[in-house]
């Protein structure tokens, strides 16, 4: 269970916030410590270190417990913010787990730089007065020599739980399941995650970037994005392998579009937003139609569903309300949710669980954990996961080459540069 929320007020956390000049290479000023953090998006964001404060709730209550923990830290902070920023002032970074086991972690760094719209800045976070902070660029230690294997089951295992899943969507238990695969990766060394972080922060920009607590990665997915008032939630299902060939991959684009398969499967994602959010929202707008969104090594189709926040609702709470969706669980969701449990044969851990950032105001951005990887505490050693959403017409054998699509970036980004 998780640990209660303080009824008192912690000891006030004095935050500073000044514009500073722009550092260009943001990742290259986190130090090599476990407690580097990120959130960046087409050369935007915040890293951060340090921890003034955290808080580990588990438990199907994980969210209201975080969001208590939070208001009590906000209320008690004494806070000087010089930028006006969205990501500049007080901010706490999180991961939560996909099922509630514990893992799940909310983290108030004691040094924050952020660049947004052309303004860089620096946010220092911490139970006494302020003191200088020193900015070096460090250099980052590229990866070495890895050996990638399967996790705890192989891919012809893997393939045959999926074979398992379709024969029950047939027989009308479920419509849908998202299933994934784990695969390890044995470094040489000690991992420093700056060298694959910065990877994928370059060859994925369109992605939101993340590393919180060793668990990093590229995701394409926006669970939700409070700000100000206006709410959005991007959904991605359905998918298709990138050949590199342009006409062809034009073609593949098309195809996609236009199959009942994938086109089903998002239909489905799209509902379990649009109906979470409309318990907070007026001013819905959900597209008839998806579009495809091309990454460097796969296309989605998705559809970005907004609205206008109608209660006094903070991030954490729309997180609680969305989270699973059917774009990561399956529906109907309870259901799903029960059969990964049974058949997937591990424990998801930070997979598919929101990962992101929250502000005073209850403003934010959180993400799905999904193109991801988590190191483990040996330090040489990395969890890659990577899922599939699976439906009546679903082919064993495409959804492990759909797996192997989604593995790529931080395979890519873990092995040596070419």
């Amino acid at each position: 269970m998780s640990t209660p929320a303080p009824e008192e007020a912690p000891v006030p956390l004095v935050v500073r916030t000044r514009t500073i000049e722009d550092p260009e290479n943001l990742i290259g000023l986190l130090p090599q410590t476990p407690d580097a953090l990120a959130w960046l998006h087409g050369g935007e964001g915040t890293i951060a270190w340090g921890v003034a404060r955290s808080y580990s709730p588990d438990g199907p209550e994980r969210f209201e417990s975080a969001q208590a923990w939070w208001q009590h830290i906000v209320e008690a902070a004494v806070v000087r913010d010089e930028v006006g920023q969205r990501g500049s002032g007080l901010i706490a970074f999180g991961t939560f787990t996909f099922a509630g086991e514990p893992g799940s972690l909310l983290v108030v760094p004691e040094v924050i730089i952020g660049r947004r719209d052309g303004q860089c800045w620096l946010t220092t976070i911490r139970p006494a007065l302020d003191r200088d902070v020193e900015l070096l660029q460090t250099p980052i230690r590229q990866a070495g020599p890895v050996a990638f294997s399967d996790g705890t089951v192989d891919s012809e295992q893997w393939a045959e739980i999926v074979a398992g899943a379709i024969s029950r969507i047939q027989a009308g238990q479920l419509d849908k399941v998202v299933l994934a695969r784990v695969v390890e990766a044995q470094l040489d060394d000690t991992l420093d995650v700056r060298a694959p972080l910065s990877r994928l922060a370059e060859n994925y920009p369109s992605c939101w970037t993340f590393l919180v607590d060793g668990f990093f990665g590229s995701t394409p997915e926006m669970l939700v994005r409070l700000d100000g008032g206006l709410v959005t939630s991007r959904v991605l299902a359905g998918t298709i392998r990138r050949t590199g060939d342009k006409d062809r991959d034009t073609a593949l684009a098309g195809a996609l579009a236009h199959s009942s398969k994938d086109l089903e499967e998002h239909e489905y994602a799209v509902r379990s937003v649009a109906d979470a959010l409309a318990t907070h929202c007026t001013g819905m707008n959900v597209p008839d139609a998806p579009f495809v969104l091309h990454l460097p090594n796969v296309m989605h189709l998705a559809t970005d569903v907004t609205g206008v926040l109608r209660d006094r609702s903070g991030i954490l709470s729309l997180v609680d309300s969305l989270h699973p969706s059917a774009a990561v669980g399956g529906t109907p969701t309870a259901d799903a949710v029960t059969l990964i449990a049974e058949i997937e044969g591990f424990e998801r851990g930070r997979y598919a669980g929101p990962v992101g950032w929250i502000s005073a105001s209850g403003d934010g951005e959180w993400g799905i954990g999904l193109r991801s990887g988590q190191v483990l505490e040996s330090g040489d050693r990395v969890r890659l996961f990577a899922g599939c959403g699976i439906v009546a017409d679903s082919v064993p054998a495409d959804e492990l080459a759909e797996s192997e699509a989604k593995l790529v970036p931080v395979r890519q980004a873990l092995s040596p540069r070419s």
